[in-house]
């Protein structure tokens, strides 16, 4: 049986806000993971507070404008009612809900973790399999490239994951690999394990 690996990738914090803050010179702003709700007649507003990192000013992200309770699912506003750090940070990482505020996300702040297999050298060149394959879980997108992904996970050199693509050794739900492919979350990583022991078999 063809053994597949996971690979997870979790963010250690949400992206900071690129926004001038009109109370100091600072242009960041970062997630306070608590939302604001305000009731008015017979709708309601909802924002997700950010906070300036300098002087702790805040910014409200709009989430709800002026929209009747009776359409916001019942379980999702009782999340907005006792600030769901999981939801914040669905709508923190969300590109979609930072377009609709013009606002934008600076990515190079997030840091973090992997979890995955440790394969070494030895072991990739020792396996019997066709093909290797791989399942990413990213369930926040912050921009990362798949090449740095596979780099790190094979611990492989930049001329060796460029030799894979240049033989189309690997693809990504069926389609070969390019460097610029950013990650989405249950990706389908095949590499070609011929072509994988070749580059590794070759001499700096």
């Amino acid at each position: 049986m063809q053994q597949e690996y996971t690979w997870a990738v979790s963010p250690n914090n949400t992206p900071l806000l690129k926004k001038s803050c009109s109370h100091c010179d600072s242009r960041q702003f970062y997630c306070s993971e608590k939302f604001r709700i305000n009731a008015q007649k017979k709708n309601v507003d909802v924002w997700l507070i950010y906070r300036c990192v300098k002087c702790d000013s805040t910014y409200n992200l709009t989430i709800f404008s002026r929209t009747k309770p009776t359409t916001i699912d019942s379980i999702l506003f009782n999340k907005f009612q006792n600030n769901d750090t999981e939801l914040a940070w669905k709508y923190a990482f969300s590109e979609e809900m930072r377009r609709k505020n013009k606002v934008y996300a600076d990515l190079a702040t997030v840091t973090y973790a992997l979890q995955y297999d440790q394969i070494s050298s030895d072991e990739l060149l020792s396996l019997n399999e066709m093909i290797l394959t791989f399942e990413v879980d990213y369930p926040f997108d912050f921009q990362l490239r798949l090449s740095s992904l596979i780099r790190t996970c094979l611990n492989l050199s930049s001329r060796q994951l460029d030799q894979l693509i240049m033989q189309e050794a690997i693809t990504v739900t069926r389609k070969y690999l390019q460097k610029k492919h950013k990650i989405k979350d249950k990706d389908r990583i095949e590499i070609d394990c011929k072509k994988l022991k070749s580059v590794l078999c070759k001499k700096p």
